[in-house]
């Protein structure tokens, strides 16, 4: 029991190396950055390779690249991964990936650069998401049904809890640049960008150590390179039987595509919509972080007494909310109280619907873990790919992030038109079809 304790703490801390990555570069401290390198006469229009473009839109496209690289990349990685029983491997790889692209961005010193900066940040998203698909699959091997759930909102919680603190170390670095020898914000933002390199490598070396390898020795062939999209293939095919697995993966490529496109873009909107200055965005950001960490394990629990469908439903209601408040926000005021409430449904959508996937994976077919979180996770590749572009265009068509944010809502009501419909199996039985 020591030992399965001492995995599960180290497969949460994996949360903690990488969660920093997607608070300080996809949230905080980088789009305040990019904002600010991108629009230093004033205009948000930038020249990327010859073709004029909305600073904010180049961004969405950005991000919606990357995990268009992730959705096509990860089905041959999965493969190879269940075939050879070498998760940890690809975890390792993608994890150095990502962490070396956040270093790189140190030099990402002006508009010249905008180019190098983006390659970065692409490559970086690639690392952060591709490797997550290998670190979620663990989740049903080290956790008991009874205990998935909050496990998966443990390893969200410690994401959080350490995302604040290097947060508030890297505000500390930025606001008293001359106390730590730097000459300017600019130069004391590209030392952070370091920072959460560092800390992405350091703290992943725990899991590292403790996660299992579960080595099958077997080599890998030219016909493996196949295989992936071979199994994905599979698990499309298992999903004629499996009817609750497959509504549901319906439902959470819609909500999906709203709430990835709010929590990436929110700083943006922010900035661009409201004009907030980084002293007024930054406790937002901190804001958001404790909050989730509470609404992570407040919906665990109560999906515990009423269902992972009824707490699901619970938090897409809210957003639902979230989207139709976010259309009106114009103070600062207003835009706590908007962070406040995606802080509240935040972690615990992520973590739950994680956990809600995992139970719905047949017993009988432990040895695809990867392969069915592979599926899992390009449906969740595609659906931030689709969130966050149609964001961009809505904002190109009609000029205003707004309109874009209200059109997100409907993407939470055809989620939830699909979720109300599944069927949870029972979990005492380890053995039933779902």
């Amino acid at each position: 029991m020591k030992k399965i304790n001492g995995v599960i703490r180290a497969w949460c801390t994996y949360d903690l190396a990488n969660s920093v990555y997607n608070l300080v570069i996809n949230t905080a401290i980088f789009p305040i950055y990019y904002t600010a390198i991108t629009s230093l006469n004033n205009e948000d229009k930038v020249d990327f390779f010859g073709f004029e473009m909305v600073n904010s839109v180049l961004y969405s496209y950005a991000i919606s690249l990357s995990y268009l690289i992730s959705a096509l990349l990860l089905p041959i990685l999965s493969g190879i991964a269940d075939y050879t029983g070498e998760k940890k491997k690809y975890l390792k790889i993608f994890t150095y990936l990502g962490a070396f692209a956040c270093i790189g961005l140190v030099f990402f010193t002006d508009e010249n650069a905008l180019e190098w900066g983006i390659f970065c940040v692409v490559l970086a998203s690639v690392g952060y998401s591709s490797g997550l698909v290998f670190y979620d699959a663990y989740l049903p091997e080290i956790a008991p049904k009874d205990m998935t759930d909050r496990i998966s909102a443990k390893g969200y919680s410690y994401g959080y809890a350490g995302s604040v603190v290097l947060l508030l170390i890297s505000i500390l670095i930025t606001q008293k640049y001359e106390m730590f020898g730097f000459l300017d914000v600019g130069e004391a933002t590209r030392f952070v960008f370091v920072l959460v390199g560092i800390w992405w490598i350091g703290f992943a070396q725990i899991p590292f150590k403790w996660l299992p390898n579960n080595h099958s020795h077997r080599k890998i062939h030219r016909h493996i390179l196949r295989n992936g999209y071979g199994e994905l293939r599979k698990v499309f095919w298992d999903l004629k039987e499996l009817k609750n697995m497959k509504i549901y993966l319906i439902a959470y490529f819609f909500y999906n595509m709203g709430v990835q496109a709010i929590m990436l873009l929110a700083v943006l909107f922010g900035t661009k919509e409201l004009a907030l200055t980084p002293a007024q965005l930054i406790p937002a950001i901190i804001i958001i972080q404790f909050i989730a960490i509470l609404g992570a394990i407040l919906f665990a629990r109560l999906s515990d007494y009423k269902g992972n469908i009824f707490s699901l439903t619970s938090m897409i209601l809210i957003w639902i909310g979230i989207c139709l408040y976010g259309y009106t926000v114009t103070t600062v005021d207003q835009f706590y109280i908007i962070t406040a409430m995606v802080g509240l449904v935040m972690g615990g959508i992520q973590s739950l619907s994680r956990a809600t996937f995992s139970k719905l994976i047949p017993f009988d077919h432990s040895e695809k873990h990867t392969s069915y979180f592979s599926f899992y996770d390009v449906t969740f590749y595609i659906s931030v790919v689709l969130g966050t572009f149609i964001y961009g265009l809505i904002e190109q068509i009609t000029g205003s992030m707004r309109n874009s944010t209200l059109a997100l809502g409907l993407f939470f009501i055809i989620g939830l038109a699909f979720l109300v419909f599944i069927k949870m199996p029972n979990e005492k039985s380890q053995t039933c079809k779902t």
